[in-house]
């Protein structure tokens, strides 16, 4: 199966909003925080139409299977790097999983980011979500800081 990668414009909306939600309802097991019925993560035009974001869409078999954004952001002053790109919205169709598309995706947000002179890539993954986990090391990222809550 050959899959590409391009960037994501406004045609692609619909299916990005279905990705948003399979995202919200695989993340709800893991976040007691989030609120009840549908949310939103993101502004998709925003995301789309911003100089800062590299938000792509993964093609295989004529339709749009997966996605994923890089977000350049400050870093805090006493980093090392000044910015850093952030990577969120990583999501593959259930029928298309383990068959590269996230790896494809991966790639092309990272040649972004060292194409606008980024070192430091960074991403959030629930800490029980194994298989974020083992997916993203695998593709060399490494546990940094570990978020810790509680209700009171």
């Amino acid at each position: 199966m050959e899959i590409t990668i391009r960037s994501a414009n406004e045609g692609d909306i619909p299916a990005l909003l279905e990705f948003e939600q399979g995202i919200i309802e695989a993340e709800r097991p893991f976040d007691p925080t989030l609120k009840e019925g549908q949310i939103h993560y993101y502004d998709l035009h925003d995301l789309i139409h911003s100089p800062k974001v590299a938000l792509v869409v993964a093609l295989a078999e004529g339709q749009v299977v997966g996605s994923g954004y890089a977000k350049i952001l400050s870093a805090k002053p006493n980093k090392k790097h000044r910015e850093y790109a952030y990577l969120g919205f990583m999501y593959v169709k259930p029928e298309f999983r383990r068959q590269g598309v996230n790896e494809k995706v991966l790639d092309a947000l990272m040649s972004w980011a060292k194409n606008n002179d980024i070192t430091e890539i960074r991403l959030d993954v629930y800490h029980n979500n194994e298989a974020a986990k083992n997916a993203y090391s695998k593709a060399g990222f490494k546990p940094h800081l570990l978020e810790m809550r509680v209700s009171i």
